[in-house]
C-alpha cells in the first residue's frame, strides 16, 4: 500500500518554516552569547602557518650542516618548518609566541651585518687580543681587548669568559670580510648605544 503523503498544506509548510526561524534565532542567540562580535585577530593559540622569504644564499646557513641548526630551532622552539629552493621559508606553530621565536630566529641568521647596529651575541672563544663573539646566526666578530671596556683591560677574562652573553656594537668589516665588534660602546645592562645616547644628550639644551 502506498501511504505517500501527496501533498503538503499551506498551514503545515507555514507551521514549519515558523519552526525553522524560531530554532535559527535560538541558535543565533546562544552563539551570541559566547561570542558576541568577531575577533580581531586569531586566538594566539590557533594553530598558524607564516611564510617569509629569505635570499637563497642564506638557505645553507639555516639549514646548517646535517641539518643541525634547523632541527635546533624545531627543537627549542617548537614550530616545524620547511625551506622550499627558491627561499620561501613556511613557520607552523601551535601558538604564536613559538611562531615568532623561531622567525626571529631565522631572521637573525638571514640578516647581513650592518656597522653601527647593536646586537647580542655569546663569547665563543679567548685569546690574548681578545675575544670572538658570535652573534647572527654563525657569524662571528672580534672584540679587541681595547675595546672591552672602557678601560685598560689588563688580560681579557677580566672582562669576559666563554658562555658570556654581551651586547657589541658592530663597528667595521675589512676587506677579507672580518668584522670588528665594540663592547665598550654599548651599555651592557640596557643594550643602549652609548655614543647614540651621547649624541642625543648634546643635542638637549
Amino acid at each position: 500500500m502506498d501511504i505517500k503523503i501527496t501533498s503538503i498544506t499551506e498551514a503545515i509548510m507555514k507551521q514549519a518554516l515558523g519552526q525553522a526561524r524560531e530554532g535559527r534565532l535560538h541558535i543565533l542567540g546562544e552563539m551570541a552569547k559566547t561570542l558576541s562580535r568577531s575577533r580581531q585577530a586569531v586566538s594566539e593559540m590557533a594553530p598558524r602557518i607564516t611564510i617569509i622569504t629569505i635570499a637563497k644564499d642564506k638557505i645553507r646557513e639555516i639549514i646548517g650542516p646535517g641539518g643541525k641548526v634547523i632541527r635546533e630551532i624545531c627543537e627549542v622552539t617548537g614550530a616545524k618548518i620547511d625551506i622550499e629552493d627558491d627561499g620561501t621559508v613556511k613557520v607552523a606553530a601551535v601558538d604564536q609566541k613559538a611562531a615568532e621565536a623561531a622567525i626571529q630566529w631565522i631572521r637573525g641568521i638571514a640578516a647581513e651585518p650592518e656597522v653601527g647596529v647593536v646586537y647580542s651575541g655569546k663569547v665563543v672563544k679567548i685569546v690574548d687580543f681578545g675575544a670572538f663573539v658570535n652573534f647572527l646566526g654563525s657569524r662571528d666578530g672580534l672584540v679587541h681587548i681595547s675595546e672591552l671596556a672602557p678601560r685598560r683591560v689588563g688580560k681579557v677574562t677580566d672582562v669576559v669568559k666563554v658562555g658570556d652573553v654581551v651586547k657589541v656594537k658592530l663597528i667595521g668589516i675589512d676587506d677579507r670580510g672580518k668584522v670588528k665588534l665594540s663592547m665598550k660602546a654599548v651599555d651592557q645592562e640596557t643594550g643602549a648605544d652609548l655614543a647614540a645616547e651621547a649624541a642625543a644628550a648634546g643635542t638637549v639644551h
